[in-house]
Parts: structure tokens; sequence; C-alpha cells
């Protein structure tokens, strides 16, 4: 029993399980948005399930195709991919059975979300084998989360709301943003073996303009959201709250100081999230 519950932890720590909170917060957004409220629980639950077996599938990919890169990066080399305790096939295996329960759980929603389960497959693939050939490689991971809002619309409602275009175009360059201080830790890394990223090809101060103009694109796009989705004070004064968070978060890294990355990565996105989540249920029930 103890071999498999470690075995459990080594999984979870290959897909930094923990970084689920960045996307369950603003499902919950979206669902409340689009219910004015919670759904019949059986829909939410075959979300929340699509949602938490989806970024499984898509950090699994990450780290199959990224393998031979990781062996080689020191930032990874404790990492259980790297190690060995995890093995290739064992990695690939858990990305393949993830995404079959995607699938399943799109099914058990409606036929059209079922139909469209493959497109997020394909970006989870895209998204690691991007960077080999893309200075604008995190675009693509925004762009699998601008479809996670677009995928509970279809889920709920069979068709796809305005506010959740907007709402997806909110978190994409959120995450894009962040993604972006992310692999300022690898920049000569990654130039050495031939990788692409926004600060591989531009450099710190350049790749930090781009994260600060992605991060106003998201305030732009959740105003947006609130807007078309009929959203009340309540909602707004959240996002100048969460602005502030974001402007925060810049203040943390500097061109001559990265060493606060992880901070800025994971605990202030984390705030950003749940607090979205909390004005919008907040804004829903108290009108």
């Amino acid at each position: 029993m103890k071999g498999i519950i470690n075995k459990l932890k080594e999984y979870g720590n290959l897909i930094k399980f923990e970084h689920t909170i960045f996307a369950i917060p603003f499902v919950l957004a979206s669902v409340f948005i689009l219910e004015k409220g919670l759904p019949p629980l059986d829909k939410l639950f075959w979300i929340i399930v699509a949602v938490v077996s989806g970024r499984t599938a898509g950090m699994s990919f990450n780290r199959f195709f990224d393998l031979p890169f990781d062996r080689l990066n020191p930032r990874s080399k404790n990492w259980a991919s790297v190690k060995g305790t995890v093995k290739a096939g064992e990695i690939l295996l858990l990305a393949i059975l993830s995404s079959g329960l995607l699938i399943f759980s799109a099914y058990q929603l409606n036929k059209l979300a079922f139909y469209l389960s493959p497109v997020a497959i394909l970006l989870f693939i895209i998204y690691p084998l991007g960077k080999r050939w893309t200075n604008f490689v995190h675009l693509i991971l925004g762009a699998v989360y601008f479809i996670i809002p677009i995928a509970v619309s279809v889920a709920l409602k069979g068709t796809v709301e305005i506010s959740m275009v907007f709402l997806g175009l909110g978190m994409a360059f959120w995450v894009a943003g962040f993604d972006i201080f992310y692999s300022l830790q690898d920049i000569e890394f990654d130039r050495k073996v031939g990788l692409h990223s926004i600060p591989a090809k531009f450099g710190v101060k350049k790749a930090l303009l781009f994260a600060r103009i992605f991060h106003i694109l998201t305030f732009i796009f959740l105003v947006l959201t609130g807007i078309y989705a009929n959203l009340g004070y309540i909602y707004f004064i959240g996002l100048f709250i969460l602005a502030g968070f974001l402007i925060y978060e810049h203040t943390l890294i500097k061109e001559n100081d990265l060493s606060k990355i992880n901070t800025a990565f994971f605990t202030v996105n984390g705030y950003v999230s749940i607090l979205y989540m909390v004005f919008v249920i907040l804004d829903i029930w108290l009108k």
C-alpha cells in the first residue's frame, strides 16, 4: 500500500497536480456566469472531471515530449521522469488514459462536447512540440486555456456564449503572460539546446514587456466578460483588486533579479484565479 501511495505522489509531482488551482476556479466562474448559479450536479461533476483529466493529459504529454531536454536541464534533474522513477512509457500511458477520460467526460455532457474534445487533446500535443519551432509557444498554452470557458459553454448550453469567448481570451493572455515568467528560468538553457520562447528570442527586458502587454489584455477581456455577461458592480470592483495582484506580480520580477519567479508564478496566480471565482459568485448571489 505504501508503495502505491509513493507512486501516486510521484505521478502528482510529475504533472504538478497542485497547479490545477489555476484552472478549476475559472471553470467554476464560467459555470456561475452561464447558469447564474449552479447547474445540475451531474453536469458539474463531469465538467470538473473533464478539466482535471484534460490538465493531467496536457502535463503528461508535456513531460513525455520534453523528456530529452529535461534530462539535460539542471533545473529538472530531480524530476521523477528524469530520475526514472516514472518511466517514459508510464507517462505516455497516463497521457492516453487521461485523454480517454476527457473524451468520456465530454460524451457524458453532450454530443457537441464529445465531437470537439479531440481539439483539446491536439492542443495538448502541439504545445510541447511548439517549443521546437515558434518563439510564441506561450500563446499555444494560452489557446489551451482559451477553450476552457468555451468548452463549459458548449457543455451547459450547447452553444458558445460571447461572454465565454471574452473570458477565454482573458484566460489565454493571463496564462501566456505567466508562462513567459516561468520560461525566464530556462532562458540560457533554451538558447543552448535550440528551444524557442519569447525570453530566449528577445531577452529578459522585452520578455517582461510582452508579459505586461498580455496581462493588460487580460484585464480588458475580463472587463468585456463582465459587460457581456451583465455582471454587476461587485464583479468590477473585484477586477480592480485582481489588477492590483497582477501589478504586484510584475513588481516581483525584474530584469536583474529573477529570484521571485516561483512566488509570482504559483502564489500570486493562484490568488488571481481564486479571487476571480469568488467575485463572480458574490456578484451573482448578491444581486
